[in-house]
């Protein structure tokens, strides 16, 4: 799959509205961003909420293929296979469906995760790489900070190291900022089912 070259009408209607979309919401989007130009070009995504459980709880969730799938709001993960991460560098394939989003006509396709930052119960974070023959450079995480009523669970996406030529094609954020909100959602609801709460 090739995706459109910068210049095209797809991606100028995508940069403008994206342009937009940053300078109207940028206060609210929890993101950190930096003038360029004339433009203001967000390249990391944050969102946090209380989880009412202990973090060794949250962090079981995360760090297992099968959690990502059962927390997942996108709608893209199918599957997974591999085990629990336990260090930096461990990896797990996850099968993916791109017609959840329907912004490019990838259809069902793998990545690999790999794991990028694992602090057990603080913090993991990740990249992927597959379908474009290696990482295009952004990376998903999530940290973790303990409090009396549970845990506050910080959902981040980063694309501040990606090439500069996806950078150049417009296709960041992949996921919005909504997407990340309900995934916290859904990961909340599923940590509570598990009925291990406590901190």
């Amino acid at each position: 799959m090739v995706l459109p070259e910068p210049g095209e009408p797809t991606i100028a209607i995508r940069f403008i509205i994206r342009y937009f979309y940053q300078v109207v919401g940028q206060k609210s989007l929890g993101c950190s961003s930096k003038l360029s130009g004339w433009a203001m070009t967000i390249e990391r995504l944050e969102v946090a909420r209380t989880i009412e459980a202990g973090p060794e709880a949250i962090f079981a969730i995360l760090r297992s293929p099968q959690g990502h799938v059962a927390i997942d709001s996108s709608g893209m993960l199918l599957a997974a296979e591999g085990t629990e991460v336990t260090k930096v560098g461990d990896t797990f394939v996850v099968h993916m469906d791109r017609e959840a989003l329907n912004d490019y006509p990838m259809g069902k396709y793998d990545v690999k995760v790999t794991i990028t930052t694992f602090e057990e119960n603080r913090e993991i974070a990740w990249n992927v790489s597959g379908v474009f023959r290696g990482t295009i450079g952004h990376i998903y995480g999530y940290s973790l900070e303990p409090v009396d009523n549970g845990t506050i669970v910080t959902s981040y996406y980063d694309w501040s190291g990606a090439n500069q030529k996806w950078k150049n094609a417009a296709i960041f954020p992949v996921l919005p900022e909504s997407t990340l909100r309900a995934t916290l959602g859904i990961l909340a609801r599923t940590v509570l089912r598990t009925g291990i709460v406590s901190n």
